[in-house]
């Protein structure tokens, strides 16, 4: 029987929020944004773990975890500097806690904390495809073109909008492959990680699959995505 763990970034500062508080933990509708997005998995995974940022796991199980009932979480972690080293701590973790590295049908997802509106369609669906492909990520097709450009800020090339796809997270993989491709990626000292996916390219054995998301599924960055995600969660109440 496999087993599905999500692992929730929880760390980041959101510097470019401009608040004094985690984005992560800024109120939204009168919860945090963390909550939504641990409710969004607690239904069709096995386990959570949680990675908060240094100086905030006590707040995080308390008045996340404990104050709103999230039952599936099973640890809380400290996170790194960087968004990838967090990763590679909740998968040591993993790998510690639960014995997973060798154990076949085990599956993560990897989320970002600050995205509140992952529905239940997209994790059901970002399971099913990884329990068959062994990787996928969520991502939706660019609606604009997109442009290269080099370092100087001219244009190189466009590329063909109907190849071109928005990343998001989830991105879900079979869990020894992902921890096998972090590992060797630590090890060879690469620093200009964003997003999981580029572990799996640069260092796994699996080619990486599209899962069609939402639009809706935004990362909360900026002031701007506030009030955005204000209107998304008045929109479904209406």
């Amino acid at each position: 029987m496999s087993k599905i763990i999500c692992v929730m970034l929880a760390g980041g500062k959101g510097k470019r929020m401009g608040t004094d508080v985690s984005k992560q933990y800024l109120m939204l509708e009168g919860k945090p944004v963390l909550f939504y997005s641990l409710k969004a998995f607690e239904t069709y995974v096995d386990e959570i773990i949680v990675v908060a940022a240094k100086g905030e796991e006590e707040y995080c199980r308390q008045n996340i975890i404990e104050k709103y009932n999230i039952d599936k979480v099973k640890a809380v972690v400290t996170g790194g500097a960087e968004r990838y080293l967090s990763v590679y701590e909740a998968l040591k973790e993993i790998a510690k806690s639960y014995n997973a590295y060798n154990e076949e049908d085990t599956y993560v997802l990897i989320h970002d904390g600050a995205r509140p509106f992952t529905s239940g369609e997209t994790v059901k669906n970002i399971i099913n495809v990884v329990k068959e492909k062994k990787a996928c990520i969520a991502a939706v097709p660019s609606k604009d073109t997109v442009k290269i450009g080099n370092e100087a800020g001219v244009v190189q090339s466009t590329p063909d909008r109907r190849n071109v796809w928005i990343v998001q997270t989830p991105q879900a993989f079979e869990f020894s492959s992902i921890y096998k491709a972090y590992k060797v990626a630590i090890e060879s000292g690469r620093s200009d990680i964003t997003d999981d996916s580029m572990v799996m390219e640069a260092f796994g054995e699996y080619p990486i699959h599209f899962v069609n998301a939402n639009y809706d599924n935004i990362k909360l960055t900026t002031p701007e995505d506030l009030l955005y995600a204000k209107a998304i969660i008045q929109g479904k109440n209406s």
